[in-house]
């Protein structure tokens, strides 16, 4: 049974329309690629399943519940977290504290322990945390603010506290956009040790064939807001209507 099933998911802006009739499964701990060119619809997409957006029409189902209608910080209880083509960091704070706001969710309230002082469920959190910076190599920047981290230290923190919420979908917006080619090969290797480790199932839009190819278990093209093909990596790629929306010409 599909962890994550679309279900013919229409939305417009206006008189542009974003997403029309995209339907499409992730089987459960798959890596499932995206790829499409600017403006395709991709991070429209993962905005409709993380609550950002509400289709017009069409059903999103996680573990065989409807995600329509509910807001972000609902769809992040569920288990789904997400990463972003634009950093979404608290640039003020520390990669630490950044990390620690992925753990909101898990937070039990509790008057008494508040009233008291006690910290049991705090440092519960916090150890948590601590193996993600291990398993990351963020341990030389958890004290650092953010903002005075390097870029690919920034975007890994984000990844990381994506992982803070222990999400049973992880969706990842262009993780390696913006990388030396060396960082991007390193977060490559982090996102198929994510599985590994944390076996979540992954959602992935990737700009980088080579890369994106080297991590996907299946592919689906986007373009216009349509679907164009989906199937593994060789056959996405070979389809004639990717070869021209996605690389301009054979």
């Amino acid at each position: 049974m599909a962890i994550l099933s679309i279900q013919n998911i229409c939305l417009g802006f206006g008189g542009i329309q974003a997403l029309s009739g995209i339907s499409l499964e992730v089987e459960p701990q798959e890596i499932l690629v995206v790829i499409g060119p600017n403006g395709s619809g991709k991070t429209t997409m993962f905005n409709c399943i993380s609550g950002v957006y509400h289709p017009d029409r069409g059903d999103i189902r996680f573990e065989g519940e409807s995600l329509i209608g509910l807001t972000p910080d609902r769809v992040a209880i569920k288990g789904i977290a997400r990463t972003f083509q634009n950093l979404r960091l608290f640039m003020h704070m520390t990669v630490l504290d950044n990390l620690m706001l992925g753990r909101h969710v898990k937070f039990r309230k509790n008057p008494a322990a508040a009233l008291f002082r006690r910290r049991g469920e705090e440092l519960k959190h916090r150890e948590f945390v601590e193996e993600i910076i291990d398993f990351l190599a963020l341990q030389a920047y958890r004290k650092a603010r953010i903002s005075d981290c390097p870029y690919g230290i920034q975007k890994r923190a984000e990844m990381g506290r994506a992982l803070a919420l222990e999400p049973r979908l992880l969706m990842l917006d262009e993780p390696i956009s913006g990388l030396t080619a060396e960082e991007r090969q390193e977060t490559a290797y982090l996102i198929n040790e994510i599985r590994g480790r944390f076996k979540p199932t992954i959602l992935l839009v990737e700009h980088d064939l080579r890369i994106a190819s080297s991590l996907a278990d299946r592919m689906v093209a986007f373009d216009s807001g349509l679907k164009l093909t989906e199937g593994t990596p060789a056959e996405v790629q070979r389809h004639p209507a990717v070869i021209q929306a996605y690389l301009g010409a054979e």
